[in-house]
């Protein structure tokens, strides 16, 4: 939905070229287009108020810079204001103690026990030994799911459900002596329109934990924002967006930090331990208006340790099936190719494509039908060798001929790229 604003406001301002002032009637005209488009988007009428204010008194008087249009430079506003209004900057974790706590809370169905198992997988990788606890006597699988996500993880769980308030308080004097770094508390899910119980609030209080997460479902837009407010006696130190990789508008990353005053700490963009990202206001800023995530794509590239082709090969042309094999190979294993075209200004229709990851699932299965003579030189694939592979791929010739033409062009284009001359600060791109 919001994919659409940055050429919403370039057709706004269209007649401002030339013009060396943003004016208020200017400004106006944009922000009518703004306002139908957060709406639209379902993000919370007060955030949109707070949201055109901030732009109007940011835009209204402020000079065109040279190298930019009136409406380049006013969605370059809306972006500041947009990161502003969801925190500015990213905020992380407090840990504080000895075992740090972390609990963990929510209506139910928001994604909680998910959501810790995903916190435990991300702490562990830091180096931080973890025990999960489940103190949810509501809900009769709920220890079971959480040991068995523990299990998956490779850390301790503790089940806290017969009495959770003195029975995690047990594990916290347990973590002490253990020496373990940081608990993490699941509980019981809230109905909806109903308010925490006091059996919840009394656990907060007796935990005094320095992080207690709000866990929300992204999916129900502004309404997390209602949901939200009525977890802030509890203590909310941030907010957790499970399943925005299903969110089409991104009302609920707009609301809840503008109605709550709670930064948004993660977000959920899968069902697997490693699918819970950092959040960061100026890029999800990028991401609303459609200029791609570029530093958070090199971050999921190396965070899933996606191998990096050697610049000697890119210069002399030398790249092979085997490296393209490689690439293939650690892209799957980070999750869907969407993921990764979504963060790229200009792919999101891409991504958004069916065929496109089924395209994908057919060149690797093309490629590992071939033998490793083959892979490494492609020149000795003739006529019979084709229908071999076609068949142990389950494709068809065409296809295969389609993968070493594509293989063929970017041979080609990796040699024009080695022969030219890089320009300052692009040599660590690997291809000088």
């Amino acid at each position: 939905m919001f994919e659409s604003l940055t050429q919403r406001l370039t057709q706004v301002f269209q007649k401002l070229k030339g013009q060396g002032y943003l004016t208020e009637a200017d400004v106006r005209a944009g922000l009518r287009e703004i306002r139908l488009a957060l709406l639209a988007a379902d993000v919370h009428y007060q955030a949109v108020k707070e949201i055109l204010a901030d732009i109007e008194r940011e835009a209204t008087g402020k000079r065109v810079l040279g190298s930019l249009s009136p409406g380049q430079q006013l969605v370059g506003v809306v972006r500041e204001c947009l990161a502003r209004v969801m925190g500015g900057q990213r905020q992380a974790l407090h840990l504080t103690g000895r075992p740090a706590g972390i609990l963990v809370v929510g209506p139910a169905g928001g994604g909680k026990t998910t959501t810790v198992a995903k916190l435990g997988h991300m702490l562990k990788k830091r180096g931080k030994s973890v025990a999960l606890v489940c103190a949810d006597p509501r809900r009769s699988a709920a220890a079971d799911q959480l040991r068995s996500h523990a299990e998956r993880l490779g850390v301790a769980f503790r089940d806290a459900t017969r009495d959770p308030l003195s029975e995690t308080m047990s594990v916290r004097a347990e973590a002490k002596k253990a020496l373990w770094d940081v608990v993490i508390v699941d509980t019981s899910g809230v109905p909806p329109g109903e308010s925490p119980p006091p059996a919840l609030s009394e656990l907060a209080e007796a935990l005094s934990a320095g992080d207690t997460l709000l866990v929300l479902d992204a999916l129900v837009g502004q309404e997390a924002a209602h949901i939200a407010e009525a977890f802030l006696p509890l203590g909310v130190t941030g907010v957790v967006l499970s399943k925005l990789d299903g969110d089409a508008r991104g009302g609920a990353a707009l609301s809840v930090p503008a109605r709550t005053g709670r930064p948004v700490l993660f977000v959920g963009m899968g069902e697997r331990p490693e699918d819970l990202e950092s959040f960061h206001p100026e890029r999800m800023a990028d991401r609303i208006l459609g200029l791609g995530d570029l530093q958070g794509l090199a971050e999921q590239m190396t965070d899933v340790g996606i191998p990096q082709v050697e610049a000697a090969k890119v210069r002399e042309g030398s790249l092979t099936l085997d490296d393209f094999l490689q690439q293939l190979e650690s892209v799957q294993r980070a999750g869907p190719i969407s993921q990764f075209l979504s963060r790229i200004p200009g792919f999101k229709a891409q991504a958004d494509d069916d065929e496109l990851e089924r395209g994908v699932r057919r060149s690797r299965a093309i490629l590992q039908s071939m033998t490793v003579e083959e892979r490494r030189n492609p020149n000795i694939i003739g006529a019979s060798r084709k229908r071999r592979i076609a068949r142990g791929s389950g494709t068809s010739v065409q296809e295969v001929n389609r993968l070493l033409a594509q293989y063929e062009g970017a041979v080609r284009l990796a040699r024009q790229l080695g022969r030219r001359r890089m320009p300052p600060g692009f040599e660590n791109l690997g291809l000088g």
